[in-house]
């Protein structure tokens, strides 16, 4: 049940039996733009480590515990063309404590944490900004050190080398980072209030009606309705672009970006999944049974894929001198899916893991709330479980085959062993 706060403010009551706790959740939309991400990462810890009338994170985790030990948290994540800023906090239903003022309670919370933040004259509590500031720095500067996230940042960086907003992690980077002032930051909060999408989901046995007027008293203002283009597109290369970096480490990794052209509001989407876990998405897949476990060539090797920006990734760990091996190996497997040489067992195996991934997604009150996002931005790929299983059990060899055909390799990533970049 979807019902209007204000322009631009939706609030999607989701009432069910299924959970002994409630959950409340705020995401802020905005388009993705090269200058936010890193704010909006900053903007993110500091609204969840103290507010004006909790100026501490003891004081801020003394009223959770209050709350009968609520989880509270906020995040961000980009998705497509857009940018999320997410507010979440889930607690005992109130039934079950005899308390049944906690829902307004947990309203009340959340109103103190977004609306009266820790904002003095102008700019944040410099103490906490200088604190939260240096912890994204150092978070920022380690994902270097993870050699595997490293090399998937930098096949993204390769692949999205003419989209700045598309080649940025979601939480941001040093260089932005350091622009960012407790006086810019406030500022920024203060756009993104008022000019942010927002959509408010209430997951758990509730009355919609009562949800409704207890949310309704978060004060946020109306904002011009805008739903920028959610899918992300670049044109496709004849030329496969190629990057090598060294540096002292023993596991090379060699990373491959490839464009599949397909989106996740096209009915091809089922087919790309189904052609995804037999590629490289599970154990069975060809990637991990052929280059792995049959050639022991890698000590892993996987596919994923992003249907908001049609991008597929593969990832593998490997010796250096077998670099081109790999590279040999992996265009087979994705050759002998365009052929079709995929069997009865690889099949169903294959879609049952989907199935069984789809069964226990529904259990989950996040799954339900990324749902109902995508069912009300884009309301013609709405699907009931049985149509969504229908349509994946329905997925043919030949529609595997089709989508095979679409995807082109565009980037190779290697990061080898040695002390010279080059």
């Amino acid at each position: 049940m979807v019902y209007q706060l204000a322009e631009g403010v939706n609030l999607h009551v989701l009432p069910t039996k299924q959970y002994k706790t409630i959950r409340i959740f705020i995401r802020f939309t905005a388009r993705l733009q090269q200058e936010v991400i890193t704010k909006r990462s900053l903007l993110s810890s500091m609204l969840e480590t103290n507010s004006l009338n909790y100026p501490d994170q003891t004081k801020l985790s003394a009223k959770l515990a209050e709350l009968y030990g609520a989880s509270f948290g906020l995040s961000v994540r980009k998705k497509g063309n857009l940018h999320w800023l997410n507010a979440g906090i889930s607690f005992v239903n109130g039934e079950y404590v005899n308390d049944p003022n906690l829902f307004s309670q947990a309203v009340d919370f959340f109103k103190e944490v977004l609306f009266y933040p820790n904002i003095k004259n102008q700019q944040f509590d410099q103490l906490t900004f200088d604190l939260e500031k240096n912890n994204l720095r150092l978070y920022l500067e380690s994902l270097k050190e993870d050699k595997q996230t490293f090399a998937s940042y930098a096949l993204q960086e390769l692949y999205f080398e003419n989209s700045p907003e598309q080649k940025i992690p979601s939480l941001g980077v040093v260089e932005e980072l350091d622009k960012i002032t407790a006086r810019s930051l406030a500022a920024y909060y203060q756009e993104m209030m008022v000019n942010d999408q927002i959509d408010i989901f209430v997951v758990g046995d509730v009355d919609p009606d009562k949800a409704a007027e207890a949310v309704g008293q978060l004060p946020f203002e109306p904002r011009e309705t805008a739903h920028p283009e959610l899918f992300y597109t670049q044109p496709q290369v004849n030329i496969v672009k190629e990057r090598q970096v060294r540096e002292p480490i023993v596991q090379a990794k060699l990373n491959l970006a490839y464009q599949t052209n397909v989106y996740y509001d096209e009915p091809e989407r089922f087919a790309l999944m189904v052609f995804n876990g037999l590629f490289g998405g599970f154990p069975h897949s060809k990637l991990f049974m052929n280059v792995r476990e049959k050639e022991s060539l890698a000590y892993y090797a996987s596919s994923s894929v992003d249907t908001f920006r049609g991008f597929m990734s593969v990832q593998t760990g490997i010796d250096e001198k077998n670099r081109n091996q790999v590279l040999r190996l992996i265009h087979e497997q994705l050759e002998s899916l365009r052929n079709g040489e995929i069997t009865d067992l690889e099949l169903a195996q294959t879609k049952a893991m989907l199935r069984n991934q789809y069964l226990l997604s529904l259990d989950s009150p996040q799954a339900a709330i990324e749902a109902s996002f995508l069912d009300s931005w884009l309301p013609e790929t709405k699907l009931s479980d049985e149509e969504w299983l229908k349509r994946m059990e329905s997925v043919t060899i030949k529609e595997i085959q089709q989508v095979a055909e679409q995807i082109e390799l565009q980037a190779i990533f290697f990061l080898a062993g040695g002390n010279a970049n080059e």
